[in-house]
């Protein structure tokens, strides 16, 4: 994963950009491993963990009342996190871990949203394993999307 952090760093220098996190099902896990790219202060803005609904709502965003498992969610926290730190680009991360499942949501539900000065989206992502290798493929997710928006 400190690869992929590497040559994300490297195309957010080349492009000028910078970028920023909103998490919920990652807890930090996701910014901890962008922030080891090389020169992360110089193109990383860092994230806001937001796992409570109540910090959704009120620091990013959201729309009180949505499913925190869903599409909505993942694009409206991404739009929140690139407008509470003035990023050009951002991806969240919201979902079931496990073990079990969660209102209404199978364990290993994922959805990756992001938000870009001319974009937001979601993608949604069925992981299975234990909690652990569902946070860990939710992150190698997650860099992979960042990767393939900052390279443009």
């Amino acid at each position: 994963m400190i690869d992929r952090a590497d040559r994300i760093a490297q195309a957010a220098k080349d492009r000028g950009v910078h970028v920023g996190v909103a998490e919920s099902l990652t807890c930090g896990m996701l910014s901890s491993t962008i922030g080891a790219g090389s020169d992360a202060e110089a193109w990383f803005a860092g994230g806001v963990v937001a796992y409570r609904t109540e910090v959704k709502e009120s620091v990013l965003g959201m729309t009180p009342g949505i499913d925190t498992c869903s599409a909505q969610c993942a694009e409206e926290i991404a739009q929140g996190v690139k407008r509470v730190l003035g990023v050009d680009i951002a991806v969240s991360t919201t979902g079931v871990g496990g073990p079990d499942p969660q209102d209404g949501h199978p364990a290993g539900t994922v959805y990756l949203g992001w938000a870009t000065a001319d974009d937001t989206g979601h993608r949604f992502h069925e992981f299975s394993g234990s909690p652990e290798e569902v946070l860990e493929q939710t992150v190698d997710a997650a860099l992979a999307l960042l990767e393939e928006l900052v390279e443009g």
